[in-house]
């Protein structure tokens, strides 16, 4: 059995900073939330805000608050997936690749590794807006992932742990498309608008009771 190099990985670096490496069904995760608070999302609430502005002292309007409120949340969202967005670095798992490169975990790997129990699991190494740890995907700036990154199927590398130190016997590294969970809208994401429209018919049919009573 080939020995593999053993480093003693760093923290994980903020998502913030840096190359943003990511798949390519992970960018297009990133955008469709992106296009989702800007075309549907922002303009609602900016629609109730700019509704409930006209309801008298906003000192003590609930729904003017809590949708400035929802729209600081709302636009800082955006201002961070933008810039995911313009710094992203595209690697596909799928794209051809020499054979030492094909042999060895980088990044959109999946790797299949056993502990020093015999005990196996695999994960792939992906970016860090990727990361879900119910479908095994690893960042590939943590410390499984830098433990991992570079390796091949035959190598022992050792993992520094917050639990403790590991050895890691790598069984198989491969590409392969890499399934990321795609951006669904939030349940109730067009409450907002429908809320406002029910108010708006209650306030109507309210003016017109005035003017027949009156």
């Amino acid at each position: 059995m080939r020995k593999g190099f053993t480093r003693k990985p760093q923290p994980d670096e903020p998502a913030t900073v840096g190359r943003n490496y990511i798949t390519p069904s992970g960018l297009q995760r990133l955008k469709d939330e992106h296009r989702f608070l800007l075309t549907k999302d922002r303009p609602a609430v900016a629609e109730v805000v700019a509704w409930a502005a006209g309801n008298g002292d906003r000192s003590e309007n609930a729904d003017y608050q809590y949708g400035k409120r929802r729209l600081r949340q709302i636009d800082g969202r955006i201002r961070f997936l933008t810039k995911r967005i313009e710094a992203a670095e595209v690697v596909d798992p799928e794209a051809p690749r020499g054979r030492q490169a094909a042999a060895r975990a980088f990044f959109g790997a999946t790797v299949r590794y056993a502990n020093a129990a015999g005990a196996e699991r695999e994960v792939s190494i992906v970016g860090t807006d990727e990361v879900d740890l119910s479908r095994n995907h690893i960042s590939w700036v943590s410390p499984l992932g830098r433990a991992l990154m570079k390796s091949a199927a035959g190598d022992t590398v050792v993992l520094h742990a917050p639990g403790g130190i590991e050895h890691l016997t790598l069984l198989e590294v491969r590409y392969e498309r890499i399934s990321v969970e795609p951006f669904r809208e939030p349940p109730g994401s067009e409450a907002s608008t429908k809320e406002l429209a029910r108010r708006r018919l209650s306030e109507e049919k309210d003016t017109k009771r005035g003017l027949i009573s009156g």
